[in-house]
Parts: C-alpha cells; structure tokens; sequence
C-alpha cells in the first residue's frame, strides 16, 4: 500500500531506540497506514497511538491499516485506555473504519480479537492476514 519511496509523517522507537511503528498518510485514500515492529507492550501500544492520534489535526485520515504482522507481545493492558481514551477521539474525528493485518504471534492475535471486538460497536472493523484484501476492503468503506 506505500510506495517504497514513500516517507513515514511520523516515525517512532520505543524506549531501546529500535523500530515502534512508522505512520504514512495516503491522501489519495485518507487512510493512515500504521506499520508496528518488535514485542509491543501495553505502554508502547499507548505511545504509538497516542502519537498517531496527534496526527489527526494535521492529516484528515477516515480509514486506518494496522499492520501488526511484524509484532508479537500480549499488549491486552492497553485495551481499556484504547476503547475508553483513544476510540472516542477517533471517532469524532471521523474515523470510520480500521483494518487489521494480523501478527503471527498468536498471543497478540487474542488480544487483537479482544481489542476489535470492543470498538466493532462505532467503527467499520476487519481483520486480514494479507495486506492486498485489507486494502481492498479498507477503500469500500
């Protein structure tokens, strides 16, 4: 879905200075496309998308591709700051839809389940193991 030349609006390591997540806005599509790396933890999680959050005011995305399928960690923690703190921002500010590539580890496949299941009741939610059908999908809604 980016271009390989295409550069990340905003890119974030986590506390050790390795790879977090890299966000790359496609006006074309309003779609932000977060791709996450490494064993997320909760605090990680919240960081990352705390930070994409802020992205809102600057880029006027409606749909999100999260590409979790370099990760691996149990981030379930998260879970309550993310239907409680985060899902109420994004939807008011017109987030309607959110994809999800799936990570091979099957603990973060759970909480994945867990986390989309909780925000399915306000946005358009999906889960993909491969990027071309999440985007086919992400661009009808």
């Amino acid at each position: 879905m980016v271009a390989t030349d295409t550069k990340p609006v905003l890119a974030l390591n986590d506390r050790h200075g390795a790879p977090l997540a890299e966000f790359y806005y496609l006006p074309q599509s309003q779609v932000l496309y977060v791709q996450w790396h490494g064993n997320l933890t909760a605090d990680e999680v919240i960081r990352g998308v705390s930070m994409g959050t802020k992205l809102m005011a600057t880029y006027p995305f409606t749909r999100v591709l999260n590409d979790k399928r370099t990760t691996s960690g149990d981030w379930s923690e998260a879970l309550p700051w993310l239907e409680y703190e985060w899902l109420p921002l994004a939807v008011a500010a017109g987030v309607r839809a959110i994809a999800y590539l799936l990570s091979p580890d099957l603990e973060s496949q759970i909480v994945t389940q867990d986390f989309m299941a909780a925000i399915s009741r306000q946005l358009h939610t999906a889960l993909f193991l491969h990027e071309e059908p999440a985007r086919r999908w992400l661009l009808q809604q």
